[in-house]
């Protein structure tokens, strides 16, 4: 019987299987594979823990912050038309 031509022989198939196997199993790519594992976990509590903070750093922003802007803005108007009333009745602006 004459050998199968351009096709792999059953013992390959074998040898590829112990290769891979062995390749999977080694020491360097188990520290890879924790390495990999590690950086996912801490980098999930780091955006879990970043979402938290911008959350709080959000919402004292909106309460603290904005009440403040818009008072700030009405003052601001408010001068502005005491200039312009000022000016129109003759007066001198303050």
């Amino acid at each position: 019987m004459a050998p199968k031509k351009g096709g792999a022989s059953p013992s390959d198939g074998g040898i590829l299987a112990r290769v891979s196997s062995s390749v999977s199993q080694s020491p360097v790519v188990y520290r890879g594979k924790k390495a990999a594992s590690d950086t996912a976990f801490v980098a999930k509590k780091l955006l879990k823990s970043t979402g938290k903070a911008a959350w709080i750093v959000g919402t004292t922003f909106l309460v603290l912050i904005v009440p403040l802007i818009i008072e700030m803005d009405r003052e601001q108007q408010f001068n502005d038309l005491e200039l312009q009333q000022a000016s129109l009745l003759g007066g001198s602006p303050k």
